[in-house]
């Protein structure tokens, strides 16, 4: 197989092939600074692994290359290496926990753990010195020690144990190198030695407490444990700058194998070796190695015997300490160096990773730090492409602004602000100028190369700046808020050079603008302004028309009335018609008349969990044929593509787990090559290559014409369903001629628009009457534009695309009605969510599409029946009194949620 003929180094000599995915993870820019960077290699070939969100990555830093493991669908919480560094076991946390050993020389994973710990997930996890073992610790509020041979196919742990609550939360654990037999365990109160045994699959465990009167001395919180080489003592750093040692009450040789009882472990003495906290510890080779807060890295004999300390002025607080594999090179005599020390000493090269994301390479025992990475530290949630080169920039919110050339990789330029974070960043169509909205409310127009501001900051946002972008001819800026405000910025001439000034803001949004878009007028060069809110409002300015301090609104259009709009853009020209296309809360796309507003077609947007946040129109390469376009979106967790135009078919799109933790911000190369992604508070971005051959390859192997389609209808094109539908269907010819009719029939495809509604609710959708008037107006005026006739009745076919695309995504959910009743109901003496009959039948003649009296009397006779129970005379429904008698004998005076589905809709309620 591969990795039995796989060797150090070979990962990289692989030919790159073809994406056969419409998305490929080409690079990641950041790393989770706070699990440990591990060094695989070392010398001519330096390559790292570390962490970046769901991705193990390694890294080539020499070559400038990387290899992504990809496999796990949540964050990875904890990874471990062999002592050779060439079996690499990565875990994560969360729904279908997972965890994975990977050999690092081919990049293959070699076994996969499923369910090892529920949903809870993994807090920490260890590999013994012979590679054979693995040691996890669950993540829940109870948690599960379970130890795994994972060379064996065997599906279940070695043994296990449950911990006490009162024992804290283990993050922490370390097997012992000279019996894997043993490991140790900490949280921040806690330390916990294993003896596991495998004959009879138990685990046993000790736990000791140290309080500040065990050694009338401060112990602080425990960091890392560790077993000292000499096989009965172990080790435990604090955050005190202090060592706690502990000893075996009953040692025992190692030759003798395990016991079946666990030795007792006790705290024997405390060293204090510093007074700064310490946050790593380990044992290498005849050494006791420690890193604290201050970027110290200090190393002492088996008798904590103080021997030297590697220290640098930009070494921040240590996460990690991994050293080469390599032997130390011979010291050089004429080598200076700042160590303190009472002896010559040498080492092995190692990597330092700190708490600031940053990356040190130490050498030349320890005379040299080298600075390998330097990433963000804080939330990453805003990057923007150049319109015209390679670059893409990043803001976080611990206000670093980076500039990378994408096509290379190669860092370029920086900026540190000090005041405040970024939270969005946009190009002007120029490639002049980058601007940068950031938390404190506070806007920056830079230089887009050299990131030097051009002119001075503005202030008049009143709270974090969430959307920033340039019109079209680079003459207008526009920045929304988190105070549902939007600002506008213009381009003056001053003294004869180019700066910006302050135009006019306005507070247009009651709710959170999740939009702002600027586009050109339809009947002249000039930009327009549009906003979208939370509210439901589209909101477009008359920029022609506003002055200095004065912003005005030239139309407020309601786009939605239960749904929210979450995102907007401007649809590509395919047609005589010019749109503007949004997706909603409900995993609907609709396209809006840019004119008159008109949602013109609903569209069933991709389903991949949640609904889309941000979209964008892929920008086509000059290879591309100019009618051909493609639209890129984030979800809450992923990134994909669809092929437009849209028509509600789901093999037209495809989406990718990208950070599972949340995606914050999206953004297109300029020539549609590569899309990238932010990830928020995983501190990384995402680089993907975009292969558009393989979505249009997996959109053809979905089906042609209607057959996408028949496979979205329960039971597909020959199930119960569908015959349904035709019954239906053809049941509607029927009413449209007349039921009574002697003439002869007219037997067509067709059935009029006004049958359309019968037959959705007759299959079990229910809209409301302004979907009904949606409805209708997407066929009446699909073919206006073209021929300047509207249509008048509608195909089998088109009323199935028209009940695909305006059914809600996943049918009727109790959960609905459910939400329903906690925002109308109240809570009745078995605190339960009631609505009161009185109330109910108010709220249907008042709220909403109001109902007449007549047609809720007809309404609720057709669903309840005219007689109660077949007894006495049937009630004058006409009658006010009879039709009040006829609702309270058939409606309880409380309303459930439970009567009003099953007994007043008669719908199924699920167990």
């Amino acid at each position: 197989s591969l990795v039995e003929v796989a060797t150090p180094g070979m990962l990289f000599q692989k030919d790159k092939k073809a994406g056969i995915h419409p998305l490929d993870l080409s690079w990641v820019f950041g790393y989770n600074s706070s699990l440990a960077v591990h060094s695989l290699m070392d010398g001519d070939d330096r390559v790292l692994l570390y962490i970046s969100s769901h991705t193990a990555v390694i890294h080539d830093v020499q070559g400038n290359r990387q290899y992504h493991l990809q496999g796990h669908s949540n964050a990875i919480s904890c990874l471990c290496v062999s002592e050779d560094r060439r079996w690499v076991a990565t875990a994560d946390r969360g729904p279908d926990a997972l965890v994975i050993v990977w050999d690092s020389f081919s990049g293959i994973p070699v076994r996969a753990i499923f369910g090892s710990h529920g949903e809870d997930g993994i807090s920490a996890i260890a590999m013994s010195q012979d590679a054979k073992h693995l040691v996890t610790i669950s993540a829940g509020a109870v948690q599960r020690v379970c130890v795994w041979d994972w060379t064996s196919p065997k599906e279940k742990p070695v043994c296990s144990t449950l911990l006490e609550p009162d024992f804290g939360y283990q993050d922490y654990v370390s097997f012992n190198p000279q019996n894997p037999s043993e490991f140790v365990s900490n949280s921040k109160t806690r330390v916990i030695f294993y003896l596991w045994v495998s004959r009879d699959a138990t685990s046993s465990a000790s736990a000791s407490l140290l309080s500040l009167q065990t050694f009338h001395s401060a112990v602080g919180h425990f960091s890392q444990s560790a077993f000292h080489f000499n096989n009965s003592q172990a080790l435990t750093a604090t955050s005190a700058g202090k060592l706690v040692l502990w000893d075996s009450a009953h040692p025992h040789s190692p030759s003798k194998g395990p016991q079946s009882k666990p030795h007792s472990m006790r705290a024997t003495k405390l060293v204090p070796v510093q007074k700064d906290s310490l946050t790593v510890l380990l044992v290498f080779e005849s050494c006791i190695v420690t890193g604290d807060v201050k970027g110290q890295v200090k190393f002492y004999d088996g008798q904590l015997q103080f021997l030297t300390c590697y220290s640098h002025s930009k070494v921040g607080p240590i996460v990690s300490i991994s050293f080469s594999n390599l032997p130390p090179a011979p010291p050089s005599a004429s080598s200076t160096s700042s160590i303190t020390s009472s002896q010559s000493f040498n080492t092995r090269n190692f990597i330092l990773s700190t708490s600031d994301a940053t990356v040190f390479h130490v050498a030349r025992a320890g005379t040299r730090f080298e600075k390998v990475m330097e990433e963000a530290k804080q939330a990453v949630n805003a990057i923007a492409c150049h319109p015209r080169r390679e670059l893409v920039a990043v803001g976080s919110h611990c206000g670093l602004l980076k500039v990378w050339d994408y096509q290379h990789t190669e860092y370029l330029v920086s900026r540190v602000f000090t005041a405040a974070g970024i939270q969005c960043l946009s190009y002007d169509p120029k490639g002049c100028f980058l601007a940068a909205g950031f938390t404190d409310g506070s806007v920056h127009i830079l230089d887009a190369i050299s990131l030097q501001s051009s002119c001075k900051e503005f202030q008049f946002s009143h709270g974090p700046v969430t959307h920033i972008s340039f019109s079209h001819d680079s003459q207008y800026l526009a920045t929304a808020d988190e105070k549902y405000s939007v600002t506008v910025y213009k381009s003056v001439l001053q003294n004869g050079s180019r700066c910006w000034e302050h135009l006019a803001g306005l507070h247009s949004h009651y709710k959170p603008i999740r939009s702002i878009l600027f586009g050109v007028q339809l009947d002249s060069n000039k930009p327009r302004l549009l906003s979208l809110g939370e509210d439901r409002h589209l909101v477009e300015y008359d920029l022609n028309r506003s002055s200095k301090d004065q912003l005005v609104v030239l139309r407020r259009d309601r786009v939605e009335r239960v749904a929210v709009p979450l995102c907007l853009a401007w649809y590509p020209e395919l047609s005589t018609e010019s749109f503007i296309l949004t997706a909603n809360n409900c995993y609907k796309m609709k396209l809006y008349n840019t004119t008159n507003r008109m949602c013109r077609t609903t569209l069933l947007g991709p389903t991949y969990g949640s609904p889309l946040e941000k979209i964008q129109i892929l920008p086509s390469p000059n290879t591309v044929e100019p009618q051909k376009y493609y639209l890129v979106y984030i979800t809450k967790d992923k990134v994909g593509l669809q092929i437009l135009p849209a028509d509600g078919n789901p093999h037209k799109s495809s989406a990718f787990i990208c950070h599972p933790d949340g995606v914050s911000d999206l953004a297109c190369s300029y020539d549609g090559r590569y899309v990238f992604t932010a990830g928020g508070n995983d501190c990384t971005v995402m680089k993907w290559e975009v292969n558009l051959s393989a979505l249009d390859a997996a959109a053809s192997l979905g089906g042609e014409d209607l057959i996408p389609f028949y496979n979205l209808l329960d039971g597909g094109r020959d199930g119960e369903f569908f015959r349904e539908l035709e019954d239906y269907f053809y049941y509607a010819q029927l009413l449209s001629q007349g039921i009574d009719t002697l003439e002869t029939r007219q037997v067509s495809t067709h059935i009029p628009l006004e049958e359309i509604p019968s037959v959705m609710r007759a299959m079990g959708f229910y809209p409301s009457e302004e979907e009904i008037e949606e409805m209708i107006n997407e066929v009446k005026f699909s073919k206006y534009v073209g021929t300047g006739e509207q249509v008048t009745q509608i195909n089998l076919g088109d009323f199935i695309k028209l009940y695909i695309n305006h059914r809600p995504a996943f049918g009727l959910s109790m959960k609905d009605i459910q939400r329903a009743f906690q925002v109308l109901g109240y809570d009745n003496e078995n605190g339960d969510k009631v609505i009161d009959r009185g109330d109910l039948l108010l709220l249907l003649q008042c709220r909403g599409e109001r109902m007449t009296e007549d047609e809720l009397v007809q309404c609720l006779t057709t669903l309840l029946g005219s007689c109660p129970g077949g007894e006495g005379s049937e009630p004058d429904l006409c009658d006010p009194t009879g039709a009040t008698a006829f609702t309270e004998g058939k409606i309880p005076a409380e309303i459930t949620t439970e009567i009003f589905t099953a007994g007043i809709l008669g719908l199924p309620v699920a167990e």
